[in-house]
């Protein structure tokens, strides 16, 4: 990509008849995919940007551009593309998650959060500046619902059967639960100021209350609020790590990690990271690689040493994705919404 092609791409806004098409999606196999290289794909809100980075030098390897804001990304079921969602530009890209190499792109509005159903047959998308949920038949990415459910949808995750999905609503202070069989609202429930990351963990819901310092636990029943896991300021994500015994929350204002203990949900360590840690994913040498908002980085956490190494990206990076997910089986088990 270069950038007399982003000046196309900002032209194709107002060019509807030029809409990229979107091929089918297969279903997921079991085939390993052969690495080279292993990169890290960084998408940088602020900058219109995704970083290409180098895992191994840490260097980044070049800049490609989107149309306005990249936030987040979801692997298809076959985990041969890695769709990235430009919320303000409106449009879904498509990238070779092994090379980082553009493989098209797709007008579609308002993409802000996405994930596939667990079975594959879905894509749900959290529309934060239009106010409403679509839910698009996964394998033409053709429009199955649109949902009007609270403002500002924001995270989401499904149940493991891919029966419901769950939706936060930032600036509604709810979280929805919506019936992917009958396609209607089962319910919403007040959970606390500015819902973020929401995670379907041994049967409850995790939501990260970034509007104050906790994440609640919710029942997927009912909605109801069990309890509260106090941790930082903004809380904000949640992420399982490989092994499964721990989940790292990300806490974005206080500019910190809170460590769960998957089990129990107590916290069992904090660790200052600052710069506002959004969205992490985890390497097959034990180390995170976590976008920071409010600094124009990435950082690179090693739990043994507990050392920080930094490198420099767009602006406000956002979303993560680190291609030994590909092949990493524990890794992707406990891969998260980014």
């Amino acid at each position: 990509m270069t950038g007399h092609h982003s000046l196309n791409r900002r032209a194709l806004l107002t060019a509807p008849a030029l809409f990229a098409a979107l091929p089918q999606f297969a279903r997921a196999t079991s085939q390993t995919t052969a690495i080279d290289i292993p990169i890290c794909i960084v998408l940088n809100s602020g900058g219109a940007t995704v970083s290409i980075i180098d895992m191994a030098t840490r260097r980044v390897l070049r800049e490609e551009p989107t149309f306005r804001e990249p936030s987040h990304w979801a692997l298809t079921p076959d985990r041969k593309k890695l769709l990235i969602a430009d919320a303000s530009g409106n449009a879904l890209f498509f990238l070779d998650p092994v090379t980082g190499k553009e493989l098209g792109h797709k007008l579609i509005p308002d993409p802000y959060q996405l994930w596939f159903s667990p079975d594959g047959k879905f894509l749900t998308i959290n529309c934060l500046r239009l106010n409403h949920v679509d839910i698009y038949h996964a394998d033409k990415l053709t429009l199955a619902k649109r949902f009007r459910v609270g403002s500002m949808p924001s995270h989401l995750s499904y149940t493991p059967d891919s029966h419901t999905v769950f939706c936060s609503m930032q600036d509604s202070g709810t979280l929805v639960a919506i019936d992917l069989a009958t396609m209607t609202e089962r319910w919403h429930a007040k959970v606390g100021k500015t819902p973020a990351g929401v995670f379907w963990h041994d049967g409850v819901v995790l939501v990260g209350i970034m509007g104050s310092d906790n994440v609640a636990v919710v029942d997927p029943a009912n909605g109801r609020l069990l309890r509260r896991v106090v941790t930082d300021k903004g809380a904000h994500n949640l992420f399982l790590t490989p092994d499964r015994k721990h989940i790292y929350v990300t806490n974005r204002v206080a500019g910190s990690l809170s460590v769960l203990d998957a089990k129990s949900l107590g916290v069992v360590k904090h660790i200052q990271m600052p710069g506002g840690p959004d969205d992490i994913c985890f390497a097959p040498d034990g180390k995170l690689w976590i976008s920071l908002r409010f600094s124009s980085h990435v950082g690179i956490y090693d739990p043994k040493t507990e050392r920080i190494d930094r490198i420099s990206v767009g602006r406000s990076p956002h979303g993560i994705f680190i291609s030994t997910l590909l092949t990493d089986q524990p890794a992707r088990s406990a891969m998260r919404l980014a």
